[in-house]
């Protein structure tokens, strides 16, 4: 009892000292949601980690070959979702593949409604759309192709929340040496498939932005968030344009959050000014992936130290450092209410009912 009594006190501390700001030592006490990871296998010690740490999870199917197939992603998903009800919610997502062959809107329709039965509070839409889906006429598919209209047509009217994951970090698009990121180094050598400086014939970075841009409007109605900072993670001022533009949008800050560090280093007002406007805008995540088999207290330390790391970075104004990227940054220091927003809030409303009465009796009252 004592514990939810510091869950629930929590938000009511923090409506009434807006000025105030957590430290390390609240990190624990905050209820907070981490909107997206991928989950896969037992996970036990896990679940125990997120009620010890006040954090739940949105974990995401997605048609990615380092994962197991679609059906496996969405039979785990919902198996953890029943066994750690109200800690663990789920999206579900579909194989674009096929687009243009007799009965795929139907059948991808029908899947997506049966996983929405099932307990999904979203559709995940992968960079496959633009990046290596083709039609039997050899030509790649990208997310405002007229064919995909039925489909989400279909997901706008039944309110259901699209995440999208559309074109890649612009590090994508340039040589090794050039890229600013460690980490994006080491993921595109290891991927050189979705490595687009390897690529001669894909389209441009701008033209996958296009076709999602493209895709907000000739559907207008639909309820989205842009992942991994909508991929426009190098550059605040030009996410904030993608923002204004597309007010009915939100965007996660999932594998992203070391960019928005990087451009601390030299633009530390210029990163808390983005934050302090969109503060209704960003919902946290981590981007954290465990697959079954997989040594289970690996991942667990990996998901925490992540989580913790970026508490740090949210709520202080320590002098940090990261192995990403040369170079010293100060935390953000962001005022308690901010922080709700971005850690619990701004998740509970894109997705509501998504976790249990804990995490809901912390939103504030209308």
């Amino acid at each position: 009892m004592r514990r939810l009594a510091a869950l629930l006190l929590a938000p009511a501390l923090a409506a009434a000292q807006p000025d105030a700001r957590y430290t390390m030592a609240d990190f624990a006490r905050v209820p907070k949601i981490d909107a997206h990871v991928h989950l896969h296998g037992e996970l036990g010690r896990f679940a125990a980690r997120l009620r010890a740490d006040g954090m739940r999870v949105l974990t995401i199917n997605v048609n990615y070959p380092d994962f197991p197939p679609l059906a496996t992603q969405r039979a785990e998903a919902v198996a953890l979702a029943r066994r750690h009800p109200g800690e663990i919610a789920w999206v579900a997502s579909f194989d674009a593949h096929g687009v243009d062959e007799p009965g795929w809107t139907a059948r991808t329709v029908a899947s997506l409604d049966a996983a929405r039965t099932a307990g999904a509070v979203g559709v995940k839409v992968w960079k496959d759309l633009g990046l290596d889906v083709r039609d039997r006429a050899g030509r790649l598919v990208m997310l405002d192709d007229p064919r995909l209209d039925p489909l989400f047509d279909h997901l706008a009217a039944a309110g259901t929340v699209v995440l999208g994951h559309q074109g890649e970090p612009r590090n994508c698009w340039l040589p090794l040496a050039e890229m600013t990121i460690a980490g994006d180094r080491a993921y595109f050598a290891q991927h050189p498939a979705y490595w687009m400086a390897r690529q001669p014939g894909m389209p441009s970075r701008a033209a996958q932005l296009a076709a999602r841009d493209a895709r907000l409007e000739r559907t207008p109605g639909l309820a989205f968030v842009g992942l991994h900072l909508a991929s426009l993670e190098a550059d605040v001022d030009e996410l904030a344009r993608f923002l204004d533009r597309f007010p009915r949008a939100d965007v996660d800050l999932a594998a992203r959050i070391v960019h928005l560090q990087r451009q601390s280093v030299a633009g530390r007002a210029r990163v808390r000014d983005f934050v302090l406007r969109y503060q209704d805008r960003l919902l946290y995540g981590t981007d954290v992936a465990r697959l079954a088999g997989e040594p289970e207290g690996e991942f667990v330390a990996e998901a925490e130290a992540a989580w913790r790391a970026d508490w740090r970075w949210l709520v202080t104004d320590d002098r940090l450092r990261s192995p990403e990227f040369p170079g010293a940054f100060r935390g953000l220091a962001l005022p308690r209410g901010v922080v709700d927003k971005i850690v619990r809030l701004n998740a509970l409303r894109r997705f509501p009912g998504a976790w249990d009465a804990t995490m809901q009796a912390a939103l504030p009252s209308p």
